[in-house]
This record gives C-alpha cells, structure tokens and sequence, in this order.
C-alpha cells in the first residue's frame, strides 16, 4: 500500500489542475527525482501536451466567469485524469492494483474538483475581479508544492491534502447557499431584461 498515499495526493492536485499534476510527475521522473513515476508520464509527446495544456488553464482559470466555464468543462476531465494517474502509479509500483488505485484517484479528483468549481462559483459572485487571481495563483502553487513534497514525503503530503480537502468541503457546504443566491438573482436579471425587451417592441 505503500503508493496509496501518492495516489491520493496526486489525485487531489488533479481535481484543481490535472495538467499541472502530469506535467510535475513527468518531470520529476524524466529527471531521475523520483523512480515512481511511470513512463507514460514522461514521454515527450505527453510533457509538451501536458505544459501547453497547463499555460491554457493559467490564463483561464484566472478570468472571472471563464473560470467556471472552464471548471464546468473538466467536471470529467479532472476525475478521469485523476483516476488514470493512480492507476499509471499503482502498475509502476506493484504494491496496489489498478482498479483500486484508479477508483481512490478519480473519486479523490471528483472531490476537489467540486471543491474549486464551487468556490469559484461564490468567488464570482464579488464585483471585484483580483480575488480569481488571487486564489488561481494560490491553488497553482499548492498543486506544485504539495505534489513536489509528495515526492518526498508521501505520506505526510496526504495528510495535507487529506485535510485540505475536508477543510474545502466545509467551506463548500457554507457557500452553498451564497451561489444558490447568485443563481436566483442572474436569472432574475435575465427575465427582467428578456420582459423589458417584450415591452420596449414596437407592435407589428
């Protein structure tokens, strides 16, 4: 079970940036850093899909709006990315088989990355648009710091990830009724105006 706590972590990472997770893993394995990373994960071909795909979400992620649209396009992409990195790591160690390992990273990636769509949600909600950069750049440098010290020190990185995933759970269910607001409001925005555009036609 020994790479359970890697497959944890870099599913969690998955959910909030996939590619940035396959980039880190890749080359920390092409480098000779870490002997656990398949060689799948280093292929050239997958680093370079991997980086391009990684500088689209840096600029995306950090656009009020464009940023739920991006998170609602990845609601499977995140888990499934998530789900294939466990199992990649589970066959290159032995220690835990496929499906398990799958299963454990895709649902870990599910979680997270309802965590950040949800937040970014609410974080839409505010007039003021620093506070998307603000939280890309953080969860940027969370994924690459805690999936590097994962290398190190798996277990401990779980543990942090473990906990900061609860913690975004909980914040989620708090925020749950701030986003429902939103919602209610845009579409009462967009009656109004669809309402006030019936009225302003001039009859045929």
């Amino acid at each position: 079970m020994s790479v359970l706590p890697l497959v944890f972590t870099s599913g969690w990472a998955s959910g909030i940036n996939a590619y940035a997770v396959i980039l880190l893993l890749g080359v920390f394995g092409a480098t000779g850093v870490s002997d656990e990373v398949p060689e799948a994960l280093q292929r050239p071909d997958v680093l370079i899909a991997a980086g391009m795909l990684f500088a689209c979400e840096a600029v995306a992620d950090k656009i009020p709006y464009v940023d739920s649209v991006w998170d609602a396009a990845h609601t499977v992409i995140r888990p499934v990315s998530g789900a294939v990195v466990g199992a990649l790591l589970a066959g290159q160690s032995g220690s835990l088989s496929d499906l398990a390992a799958g299963a454990v990273g895709g649902s870990t990636a599910l979680a997270s990355h309802a965590v950040k769509a949800g937040t970014r949600m609410a974080v839409n909600t505010s007039p003021e648009p620093f506070s998307n950069f603000v939280l890309s750049t953080a969860e940027d440098l969370g994924v690459g710091g805690i999936v590097s010290f994962a290398m190190f020190h798996p277990e401990a990185a779980a543990i942090i990830a473990g906990v900061l995933l609860l913690l975004g759970l909980l914040l989620l269910v708090f925020l749950v009724s701030r986003i429902r607001r939103f919602l209610r409001r845009r579409a009462q925005r967009r009656e109004e105006k669809r309402l006030a555009a019936g009225v302003g036609r001039p009859p045929d």
